[in-house]
């Protein structure tokens, strides 16, 4: 099983990645592994916050000679503002005077929910835990499992659907898509020029109000074959771990496999996907099945069905106002406006970043899991041997 987890706070020392289960001999570029971590941070609408940080993975153990060795990967991020931060989140006592203090809570946000959860006396520490920040790490992670299913030809990118009131009315193909990935300037990423300049209107109208605006992004996995996942038990279904993994996001509200919200409104004939059988395998395409449309997201009934996997996340505005709303303070309980901390405007694009790292460790583990292996040689000889197999069918 490939499992990961993170830890670190917003305004701590550093952010650190643990991934185990991966596959000895996969190789390590940490070109790419950087590169994620930087396409997370880019984006119209990003605060102050991303001028300050540099992401930079520092690989502590798990890879040697550019290839993983089968054991946990340990992988560090630094947090460059922790230099003005030591004195107020210090491991040990400190001095309590220069503790900054979250005095009301933020509507949207964990802040409330979190201190009747912990009994703390304000929302600081829930802040600095519950932070989008912590992404960073799941990126980190993300870029290792990505590296391992391209080697059995999957692919995973994002781009942005909609910004408020701005939607991306036509269809993406694969190509333009994936070529977003490679931009070495970042707007909203959204394959559409003019559809992106109308998206920009809107996060510069809610910067001119003091307010949050955000979207949809969808994720895109190319090249998955026919298989992963199961519908013998709740807790095996792809399209039940996709959206589990997704809605863990910071303030994604909701996930869509696929046509899911508009098939909730049509008939029958009109959403599901036609299968065809082609005479000869077609050389991008494990099996001759075949569908002139993808409603399903790649997924029927808990299980991958080998056309591309879609995924939406759908975002609340950042929790965080300039002109904040009403709340409570935590110690006198009187009304009181919500605290605020520098903050974002639109998050949309490294959301999309965030969640193609969810959906590619998704993946991983399920490609594991089915063709098992604990090197990559090993791995590689059992994917092919499935290939092979669903090629005959």
């Amino acid at each position: 099983m490939i499992r990961f987890s993170t830890a670190g706070e917003s305004h701590g020392e550093a952010l650190i990645a643990l991934v185990s289960g991966l596959p000895a001999g996969v190789p390590v570029d940490l070109e790419f592994v950087n590169r994620e971590l930087w396409r997370r941070q880019q984006g119209y609408g990003r605060g102050g916050r991303m001028k300050i940080e540099t992401d930079q993975a520092h690989v502590l153990s798990g890879v040697r000679h550019g290839r993983t060795i089968g054991s946990p990967i340990a992988i560090e991020l630094i947090n460059r503002d922790w230099k003005n931060w030591q004195e107020k989140l210090p491991v040990e006592t400190g001095d309590p005077a220069k503790h900054r203090a979250v005095a009301s809570p933020r509507p949207g946000h964990a802040d409330l929910a979190g201190a009747l959860k912990y009994d703390f006396p304000d929302a600081r520490y829930v802040l600095e835990r519950a932070s989008a920040r912590e992404s960073a790490a799941r990126v980190a992670a993300g870029a290792f499992a990505k590296l391992m299913i391209r080697q059995l030809g999957i692919e995973v990118a994002s781009h942005v659907v909609r910004v408020g009131r701005v939607d991306l009315e036509r269809d993406a193909a694969w190509e333009e898509i994936a070529a977003l990935a490679g931009k070495e300037e970042v707007v909203l990423s959204c394959v559409d020029a003019a559809t992106e300049a109308r998206m920009k209107d809107e996060v510069e109208a809610a910067t001119r109000a003091d307010d949050t605006v955000n979207g949809v992004f969808e994720v895109i996995a190319h090249g998955v074959p026919a298989g992963l996942g199961s519908y013998a038990n709740w807790d095996d279904r792809l399209d039940g771990q996709l959206a589990w993994a997704v809605m863990s996001l910071q303030a994604v509200k909701a996930v869509e496999i696929g046509r899911g919200v508009e098939a909730a409104a049509s008939f029958g004939s009109r959403v599901h996907d036609p299968i065809h059988y082609a005479a000869e395998n077609p050389p991008d395409r494990p099996t001759r099945f075949t569908r002139p449309q993808n409603n399903a997201g790649g997924v029927e009934g808990g299980v991958s069905n080998g056309e591309d996997i879609v995924v939406r996340g759908y975002l609340k505005p950042i929790s965080t106002l300039r002109q904040p709303l009403e709340s409570v303070r935590f110690d006198t309980r009187e009304p009181a406006s919500a605290s605020y901390e520098r903050s974002d405007i639109c998050v949309v694009p490294a959301a999309g970043v965030a969640a193609e790292a969810m959906v590619a460790l998704v993946l991983a583990n399920l490609a594991h899991e089915k063709f098992g292996g604990d090197s990559l040689v090993e791995l590689k000889r059992n994917f092919d041997g499935y290939i092979e197999q669903i090629r005959k069918f």
